[in-house]
């Protein structure tokens, strides 16, 4: 019989602390965009983001129907309960407009990080969506007590380093042949944002 050994540190996130609460709708610092829990009504915008090649390609993920796409919203939820993941719509404030996805992947509340992930409409982009909505994500997430969040992309994804740059999240190095995509392996840069002292 295995026995489990002991930790000797506190959780850095207690457990319960996210889904003790309602998932939080959030906004960005100038209010034009708001980042919120999926909903079901999202489903036909959700499988429409995924018929772009652009997004298919760097997310190595396709979606075949609105139906698939409106199990994938229920399992957002799910995994908010669990809190093992976190997933946003980003919209207009003003109009509702779909305009792109934030999350935090692979949450590990006892440790306090998460990986971010994102992703932005055709339509929206080239208009500081991402910058924007991960600069909101990210404050929220520090601020509810994540100790570091990792933000991982193809070494090939150069939109995706100058969003993490710009948004203060600093490259720490490369994992070399680490994800496998359609076309073979990908060497991915590694960029974090740590909790201040």
């Amino acid at each position: 019989m295995m026995r489990i050994m002991p930790i000797e540190t506190s959780p850095v996130i207690a457990p319960g602390t996210l889904s003790a609460v309602p998932q939080p709708t959030l906004a960005t610092a100038d209010g034009d965009l708001l980042l919120r829990p999926l909903e079901p009504g999202d489903a036909a915008a959700v499988h429409a983001a995924f018929q772009d090649p652009t997004l298919r390609y760097w997310h190595a993920r396709r979606m075949d129907s609105p139906q698939e796409a409106l199990g994938w919203i229920e399992g957002t939820h799910e995994t908010w309960r669990t809190e093992t993941a976190a997933q946003w719509f980003v919209t207009g404030a003003a109009d509702g407009e779909p305009l792109g996805r934030m999350a935090l992947r692979e949450m590990i509340l006892a440790d306090g990080v998460a990986e971010i992930g994102y992703w932005v409409l055709p339509a929206a982009r080239g208009r500081g969506v991402a910058p924007r909505a991960l600069a909101a994500l990210t404050q929220w997430a520090l601020a509810a007590g994540f100790h570091r969040l990792d933000l991982k992309h193809s070494t090939r994804n150069e939109a995706s380093c100058r969003v993490a740059l710009k948004s203060g999240y600093d490259l720490e190095g490369t994992a070399r042949s680490s994800v496998l995509h359609t076309d073979g392996w990908h060497d991915m840069h590694i960029h974090a944002r740590i909790q201040e002292a």
